[in-house]
């Protein structure tokens, strides 16, 4: 059971951001919206259930979740897109301010996917063309850090402290 700090479930968010969405939008313009022909009987042409997905499509466009679905999505079907050799060596960090970030599991795997960067981002664009992203980072693994916790000391860490 959730608590009250929580806030609310997913499918209490989506349908009060479909009912912000479609507040105030004539019922005509929606059952156009999914190809309905307006003022018709129940038994006129467009009047037929739609699959679902077509349903899903055109609320996903009313509600601004394409951008968001085509992010999910690329971040899913990584070793596909990336294909199998390039998914064992890399994993998707995550999409902050339009940036994927890509975390690479040694040095000479990050160069090399720096070096084919426009290829990968002009093949991301074509197969997610909603996907809003700017640019991706390949990132190298760091160095090892011994800063544990929030409160560090200035300093140039450990030196003489094996001996």
């Amino acid at each position: 059971m959730k608590s009250a700090k929580q806030g609310p479930s997913f499918p209490t968010e989506a349908y009060l951001r479909a009912k912000s969405v479609w507040r105030g939008v004539p019922a005509h313009i929606r059952r156009k919206r999914l190809g309905q022909e307006p003022g018709g009987s129940a038994f006129s042409k467009g009047r037929d259930p739609k699959a679902l997905s077509d349903v899903l499509l055109v609320i996903s466009n009313d509600m601004g979740w394409s951008a968001d679905l085509e992010r999910a999505r690329l971040i899913e079907e990584w070793p596909v897109f990336a294909g199998e050799s390039t998914a064992e060596h890399t994993t998707i960090i995550g999409i902050t301010n339009d940036v994927l970030h890509v975390q690479c599991d040694s040095t000479t795997w990050a160069t090399e996917l720096r070096r084919l960067r426009g290829e990968i981002y002009s093949r991301m664009l074509k197969e997610y063309p909603e996907i809003d992203v700017k640019d991706i980072r390949f990132l190298s693994p760091g160095a090892p850090t011994w800063r544990h916790g929030p409160r560090t000391v200035q300093g140039r860490g450990p030196r003489d402290t094996y001996g």
